[in-house]
């Protein structure tokens, strides 16, 4: 759980999460917040809760990182630290992985027709752009590439080495998931959006640097941008790393 000043919201979503029976640990990456998130996060008192702070704000990229380089459960699942996806959905996004089908597993908000807040239409269009493109240089067939519920097979995201600091993380990590040849699912999920007076980080640069990054790690010859020589990849890959 990458999290960042989200002191409004932090106490509902870990109570939400812990809920599920699938959890087995959740770790939080305070991003350097300053608005009393620290103070709350040092008041949980569950030995599930694994809390890691960074010293200053770094980005949504540098947080996942951490955290996924901490996981030691055999799944791996993004929960943002706002409301807008629900813990309770996890037995959906998760399904495939459980049932072995899947190595990563995409929680869509356009697949399945389950509920989701309306809101801006132009955040549709940049998602649909920069999905299209990210599928059109990966060929894969993605509906939104932008989600936050992927969840991954431990091995194989811990073997992606992640480079981008901030939100070009989402396409970074589709890139070099593709290069991998792993099996990927899609399931539809419910979104509850919020709006940037409830909190919403995301802006049009961060769209600007997403295209450059589907451009920049998905170019043939590029680095894989995986640790190519551990066995782990090599298992996971049938040697073809």
């Amino acid at each position: 759980m990458p999290c960042f000043n989200e002191v409004a919201t932090l106490e509902t979503i870990v109570a939400a999460v812990l809920a599920s029976p699938l959890v087995g640990e959740l770790i939080i990456v305070d991003d350097g917040s300053t608005d009393g998130t620290r103070e709350r996060l040092a008041a949980l008192d569950d030995p599930r809760v694994h809390v890691i702070l960074h010293e200053h704000n770094q980005g949504k990229g540098a947080a996942l990182r951490t955290a996924y380089a901490a996981a030691t459960m055999p799944f791996v699942i993004v929960q943002d630290a706002d409301l807008e996806y629900d813990p309770a959905e996890y037995p959906l996004v998760l399904g495939p992985l459980i049932d072995g089908k899947a190595d990563v597993v995409y929680g869509s908000r356009f697949l399945g027709g389950r509920p989701h807040r309306v809101l801006y239409y132009w955040h549709y269009v940049g998602n649909k752009v920069l999905t299209t493109a990210s599928n059109m240089a990966t060929n894969l067939n993605l509906t939104d590439m932008e989600t936050c519920f992927k969840a991954f097979r431990r091995e194989v995201i811990q073997a992606i080495e992640i480079e981008e600091p901030r939100f070009g993380v989402e396409p970074e990590i589709t890139a070099k998931v593709a290069r991998l040849g792993l099996s990927i699912y899609e399931v539809g999920i419910s979104y509850d959006g919020r709006t940037y007076a409830d909190g919403k980080k995301i802006g049009w640069r961060d769209g600007v640097r997403a295209m450059f990054c589907i451009v920049a790690y998905s170019r043939p010859g590029e680095a894989l941008g995986v640790k190519r020589f551990s066995p782990v990849v090599s298992r996971i890959t049938g040697g073809r790393a």
